[in-house]
């Protein structure tokens, strides 16, 4: 079963079977010392760059910025959801987020 990824409307989403899935401007904490040395950093997503997937899990790229030193860049591959059964399942992101080993780019 094939699945449509893409980032649509200058980054600001990341659409799964051309549906909008996940939005910018979310607040992620991530577990990512070698973006920042914040111990665990609050990410705000200002941009979706790509999206690819690591077996199951959708992952993309983002530019975004920790509030709490403020450095800004792109931390590396980010899960935003799976997929199970063919169908997107949301992550919940409000716990501490993991980067990804890499995404096969779409």
């Amino acid at each position: 079963m094939s699945v449509s990824l893409r980032v649509l409307d200058d980054g600001a989403w990341v659409s799964v079977n051309d549906s909008r899935q996940v939005s910018v401007s979310e607040l992620w904490r991530l577990d990512a010392p070698e973006f920042c040395s914040c111990t665990v950093p609050d990410f705000v997503v200002e941009n979706f760059q790509s999206v690819g997937v690591d077996g199951r899990t959708i992952t993309a790229t983002v530019y975004g910025q920790c509030i709490q030193c403020g450095e800004t860049g792109v931390p590396g591959w980010i899960p935003v959801g799976r997929l199970k059964n063919g169908e997107y399942v949301d992550l919940d992101r409000e716990n501490v987020v993991l980067p990804a080993h890499g995404g096969n780019e779409n």
